[in-house]
């Protein structure tokens, strides 16, 4: 009896769709995959966009992936780039890591292949040295019950995405680097080819990211490898377009000679044959690497390109968090040498912008802009300011201000830059924050709340996300997030002082004379300093 009616409740559930997960396969054009369909969003992993960079491929451009027989499971994620522990904030959906690591992952709501729904290929952040496509708080879930395709794909990271020397531009033909930028392009390339098997429009791909996945959005537009492979940009916090102009080739190559040294090798054949464990831990990349003119993925600075209006003409929707660094000096004499570091001599007149008057502004508002602003706050105001003067196609600015609630998992404390650390590390716990702090968004603009249980996530917190996640769908399905139940967030329309979305649980329209100013004049000193 009692089997019998487990049964019927297994059956019952299946019925209404409770959790139910069955297999579906797709072809694509190098064979058959096969997902899952989870209530309706059919799920597809590891589904490899290029072959394995490794061997005599490791620090080459991605090459085509082959072909395989039979039916390939797709229900798990491919391997993890190779990366070290860094940021505390970051959870796999894998544990595996490895240099084969260029696989991609969808999740789709289309019911038959001819469905042409909008499409979402997202580039996980972490400075080009951590994350992944894998991480839950990437899940698609949420955006394909909108109706929209989402995907996250994985690059190579670190010492494997960005490595020049002087011996790989010789064997290229032309320049080195910007591997890792190269297998987003890859990425996208394999998804303009083969979407529609999942229902999706090759036509309407926008592409996204937060951090370093936002600087690679800005370098994708700026770079002629991507030319017509996307519709759309979504941005979030930093942009390619910096204080310092992009290296060299020659000075990434000088670099990777330096790099080598330090890896114990004499020549490129060694630095091959090193197991790609040891290399990363030899190398140590504790910064974020540097993407260079290298002559292939970039032919110019990514900021002429951008200045002369050679960048991808698509509609841009971006921001960043109001309090994406804190200050971590403790003087105003410090915070001026620090200023100067980054504005040289020109930082004495920047630096009365701020209104950073004594010791105690340092850690208040003043202090924040000023940190922010040298961590990537300007960098993601200069692209959508120079993309909207260029571009000839809309821009959406917004800036994102809710708070995360208090932490609910015991032992962690705030870390850097929007990290969770243990309470038990020597590196000492990062205040309260009293604004959103660097990826703090990630979650409410995917709508991935649930998945991150290290916060006590209250209903304020799934109204805010609400929003957030349907600007996003609006903006990925037609090129203008407004619609209805929203706050009207008008475009960049050249006005000295322009319209900026502030996103929180009362969302409104401001206009900030003080940024727009302090942010042009720190634009005039860095194009004088070129």
């Amino acid at each position: 009896m009692k089997k019998r009616i487990l049964i019927s409740l297994a059956a019952l559930f299946v019925a209404l769709g409770v959790s139910s997960q069955t297999q579906v396969n797709v072809k694509v054009a190098e064979g058959i995959l096969a997902g899952t369909d989870s209530s309706g969003v059919k799920i597809f992993k590891g589904v490899p966009f290029a072959a394995p960079p490794v061997g005599n491929l490791r620090w080459r451009e991605p090459q085509p992936v082959a072909c395989w027989q039979g039916v390939r499971d797709a229900t798990k994620f491919g391997p993890n780039p190779m990366q070290e522990r860094i940021f505390g904030d970051m959870n796999f959906g894998t544990k595996e890591m490895s240099e084969d690591c260029l696989y991609l992952n969808i999740w789709t709501p289309a019911k038959t292949m001819k469905e042409k729904l909008p499409v979402l290929i997202y580039f996980n952040g972490g400075g080009l040295i951590a994350g992944s496509g894998s991480e839950p708080r990437y899940a698609g879930q949420a955006l394909a019950r909108k109706g929209v395709i989402a995907v996250t794909a994985n690059y190579r990271e670190g010492i494997f995405g960005f490595f020049s020397l002087r011996e790989l531009s010789k064997e290229s033909g032309a320049g080195s680097g910007n591997y890792g930028l190269m297998d987003q392009a890859a990425a996208i390339r394999w998804v303009k080819a083969n979407i529609e098997a999942f229902g999706g429009d090759p036509q309407r791909i926008t592409i996204a990211g937060e951090s370093a996945g936002s600087v690679s959005v800005s370098a994708l537009m700026a770079s002629p490898m991507s030319k017509g492979l996307f519709a759309q940009a979504i941005g979030s916090s930093g942009s390619i377009l910096g204080l310092r102009p992009v290296p060299t080739l020659k000075e990434a190559e000088d670099e990777g000679r330096k790099i080598m040294a330090r890896a114990g090798c004499r020549n490129l054949k060694e630095l091959r044959a090193m197991p790609a464990e040891e290399l990363m831990k030899k190398v140590h990349y504790s910064n974020m690497p540097t993407p260079c003119v290298d002559g292939r993925f970039f032919t110019e600075q990514p900021a002429t390109t951008f200045d002369e209006g050679r960048q991808a003409h698509v509609p841009l929707l971006l921001g960043g968090n109001n309090q994406e660094m804190t200050m971590f000096v403790k003087t105003v004499d410090e915070a001026k040498a620090m200023a100067r570091q980054a504005f040289g001599a020109d930082a004495d007149s920047i630096f009365p912008l701020y209104g950073i008057q004594t010791d105690a502004d340092l850690q208040g508002r003043p202090g924040i802009d000023l940190a922010s602003d040298l961590f990537l706050d300007f960098s993601t105001w200069r692209w959508g300011y120079i993309h909207a003067l260029t571009g000839q196609q809309p821009v959406y600015r917004y800036r994102y201000c809710h708070p995360r609630p208090a932490m609910a998992v015991k032992g962690k404390v705030a870390g850097l830059a929007g990290g969770v650390q243990d309470a038990s590390d020597a590196q000492p716990a990062v205040p309260r924050a009293k604004g959103a702090v660097h990826s703090a968004d990630i979650e409410y603009a995917m709508g991935t709340l649930p998945t991150n249980r290290v916060y006590d996530w209250q209903p304020e917190d799934y109204w805010v996300s609400d929003q957030f996640i349907n600007y996003y769908a609006n903006f990925i399905k037609t090129g203008n997030p407004n619609g209805l139940g929203l706050v009207e967030w008008p475009q960049t329309n050249g006005e000295a002082v322009e319209p900026i979305l502030q996103l929180d649980v009362n969302s409104f329209v401001s206009r900030d004379a003080k940024r727009e100013q302090r942010n042009k004049t720190i634009l005039r000193l860095v194009c004088n300093g070129k």
